[in-house]
């Protein structure tokens, strides 16, 4: 067999494995229980007419819902989406030319570098950020330039050859809402560098403090440069389903509705129902996910100085000093996210998930605070 392609060689060491890796390995050594804060995982399940939806379907004995879902997804389900974003963001969208269904935002992240990218060509990515975006751009053999998030991203400082620009807000790992302006300023830069606009909204519906969800494709002119990806998992608790949307954009929404026609066939239609049954139905669930994990963060703020959360399932924070997230596990048996796997502005700092049970929570943040 010859040696494997070299975009294999390119990929990064895929962080949420390594990290699961390390927490499993310390695991199995003789101690307390290992309390888990890396890992991002939704603790509340989906609201039970979603599961109730899915299960009904699913048991149908109607060959159709068990063969090939139509390829572009349920034009039930692209219609559900676009109500969402018309009653809950403001944003008016053509179902069927600028909502995409796809199987959850990591896969579409990747899809979308693929879709914009040329090996050589370049894409502004946050920093700190999640680290599934650099995924995306070692498939696409696109060279990555960091973009500091921290006060605010500096669109007058980045090179203007870039095939696109990544953001997140809520951000993941930083935690930040967006700031005014940091949407206006994105769409300015693309309008005068030609890049691309995608926006990960998967933290979208978790805002803290009286925030309101605020979508990029609110913002004038955002529609015309970018596309923002919001999926079931964060919103509902169906990060299992892998199912998720990209809207704004025609012709990014074409780009990737065209790559995932050469990838895939559908996506199985009781899933879908089950989506739609939750973007439609009662909404109660969504505000009262929210309202834990604002308790939560409250929790942790008080007990490690420098915490923060305006929104997401997570806290960042300081590490204490003279530690690193391995000490903190070896010695403390709580797993928390290195802040530097994020990007080297994430140095110095860890990820907390909000997203456990809350008495692992109250006793890992036990164990914690005696540091500081």
């Amino acid at each position: 067999m010859r040696p494997a392609p070299q975009r294999f060689e390119r990929l990064p060491e895929q962080y949420f494995a390594a990290l699961l890796g390390r927490v499993a390995a310390a695991a199995s050594h003789d101690g307390e229980p290992v309390i888990d804060l890396g890992r991002g995982n939704p603790d509340i399940p989906p609201p039970a007419h979603v599961a109730e939806r899915l299960a009904a379907t699913a048991v149908s004995r109607d060959a159709a819902v068990h063969g090939y879902a139509p390829f572009s997804g349920l034009p039930e389900l692209k219609q559900a989406v676009a109500h969402r974003y018309r009653s809950v963001y403001g944003v008016e969208l053509d179902p069927e030319r600028e909502v995409a269904i796809v199987p959850g935002i990591k896969t579409a992240l990747a899809e979308f570098a693929l879709c914009v990218a040329e090996r050589g060509s370049s894409l502004l990515l946050p920093d700190p950020g999640y680290p599934d975006y650099l995924s995306g751009a070692a498939l696409a053999g696109a060279r990555v330039v960091p973009l500091p998030i921290e006060p605010f991203p500096d669109f007058g400082a980045a090179p203007a050859d870039v095939a696109a620009v990544y953001l997140n807000y809520p951000s993941n790992p930083a935690a930040l809402a967006a700031d005014d302006g940091v949407f206006a300023d994105a769409v300015r830069f693309a309008e005068r560098s030609g890049a691309a606009v995608l926006h990960d909204f998967a933290y979208g519906d978790l805002v803290f403090d009286g925030r309101r969800p605020a979508s990029f494709l609110a913002e004038p002119g955002a529609k015309e440069v970018g596309i923002e990806l919001f999926a079931m998992s964060k919103t509902y608790g169906m990060a299992g389903w892998r199912l998720g949307f990209a809207v704004g954009n025609a012709e990014l929404v074409r780009r990737l509705e065209l790559m995932q026609s050469h990838l895939r066939a559908g996506i199985f239609a009781p899933l879908q129902e089950g989506a739609i049954a939750a973007l439609l139905g009662p909404q109660d669930t969504v505000e009262e996910r929210c309202a834990v994990y604002e308790e939560r963060r409250d929790r942790v703020v008080a007990a490690i100085p420098g915490a923060r959360s305006e929104g997401t399932f997570f806290a960042w924070a300081p590490l204490p000093d003279g530690f690193d997230a391995e000490r903190i596990l070896v010695e403390r048996r709580v797993a928390v996210s290195p802040g530097e796997g994020f990007g080297a502005h994430g140095a110095g700092r860890m990820r907390l998930s909000l997203a456990v049970a809350d008495e692992a929570l109250d006793e890992a943040l036990g164990r914690l605070a005696p540091l500081f």
